[in-house]
């Protein structure tokens, strides 16, 4: 991959993690269905953890997979209004 396309992957990589937590702590504060909010929630931190695997590894596009996983579903939660957000910075609503 060249030097340019790596950085700009890193670059996303980090502006998706930091959005993800954000999002993440929003949703957590936020719930409206504690069980469907609990599996998601699993699963962002899954892949929030895939995505830190990943990048240690040198894998950065697998990371950047693994975060935009983890913020998808965040997204999902919202729409199916399992977290109360309104934030269309953080989230698809």
């Amino acid at each position: 991959m060249p030097e340019s396309l790596k950085m700009d992957v890193k670059d996303k990589i980090n502006r998706y993690r930091e959005i993800t937590k954000e999002a993440l702590e929003q949703a957590k504060e936020n719930i409206s269905d504690e069980k469907a909010a609990k599996e998601i929630i699993e699963m962002v931190e899954a892949y929030m953890a895939d995505a830190e695997h990943f990048e240690e590894k040198g894998e950065d596009l697998d990371a950047l997979a693994a975060l935009s996983y983890a913020h998808g579903w965040l997204d999902c939660g919202a729409r199916l209004k399992v977290f109360d957000v309104s934030d269309s910075r953080l989230f698809t609503v």
